[in-house]
């Protein structure tokens, strides 16, 4: 059994929008449509579940509808933190029926130009390997700097890396790993993914490298881009 679990609980504070981010209008279609589609179509996923904050659960019931997707197998109720929703994603799972065995595609609502190819590899990264975590390559030099003023470090471009998603992981694997996150006394303090908590548990992390444009929704331009990337892929293919 394979699941996607997605995460629709952003604000669109960062967009200087009213609506949340994963219900603007991509191409004439929220953004959170596109990404539900992208796994709709994926003959591996089996089931689709959501998190999204409570108010916002009729609007996702309702976008469910009107883009057929029909493995969505339930909406969760987000959580405080964007840890806490994908917690009670994963719990939302276990309780609906999903085993500790089953594959589980942790995935934002509003990163919506992921390739099927990415998808599969996942999957097929978790049977071997017992997780997955998609990157890209970086292509501008990685600096780190504590004080935002001088630089610490600067690791080579050839061994730098962006994560993104989805993340992969044996369902009953990741849900002990939060688990033991959750009972530290910082929680998930600095917990910025799923691939923070795997390295901070001296979990090994294996890579499934990701496709070009599959990138998180945070700012207005990350629109024009997703635009002009889907209206590409469209004249391609006739």
């Amino acid at each position: 059994m394979n699941t996607a679990i997605v995460f629709a609980g952003g604000s669109g504070t960062r967009m200087g929008s009213a609506v949340p981010k994963q219900f603007l209008e991509l191409d004439g279609k929220p953004v959170l449509a596109w990404t539900l589609e992208l796994f709709q179509a994926h003959p591996q996923i089996d089931r689709i579940r959501i998190v999204a904050a409570k108010d916002f659960h009729g609007r996702v019931e309702a976008l469910c509808a009107d883009y057929g997707i029909s493995k969505c197998a339930g909406i969760a109720e987000g959580g405080a933190t964007a840890q806490d929703s994908i917690y009670a994603g994963l719990r939302a799972a276990e309780a609906g029926g999903d085993a500790p065995d089953t594959i589980v595609l942790l995935h934002d609502g509003v990163r919506p130009y992921v390739e099927p190819e990415v998808i599969t590899a996942n999957i097929e990264a978790v049977k071997r390997h017992g997780n997955a975590v998609t990157f890209t390559p970086c292509f501008e030099t990685i600096v780190i700097s504590r004080d935002g003023e001088t630089i610490d470090a600067l690791p080579y471009r050839r061994e730098s890396y962006t994560a993104q998603a989805p993340q992969s992981f044996r369902l009953g694997d990741i849900l002990a790993a939060h688990e033991r996150i959750r009972a530290r006394p910082g929680g998930y303090t600095d917990m910025i993914d799923q691939a923070t908590i795997c390295w901070t548990l001296g979990i090994p992390i294996h890579l499934v490298k990701g496709n070009r444009g599959n990138i998180k929704i945070t700012t207005p331009e990350d629109i024009v881009t997703l635009e002009a990337l889907i209206r590409a892929r469209r004249a391609a293919h006739g």
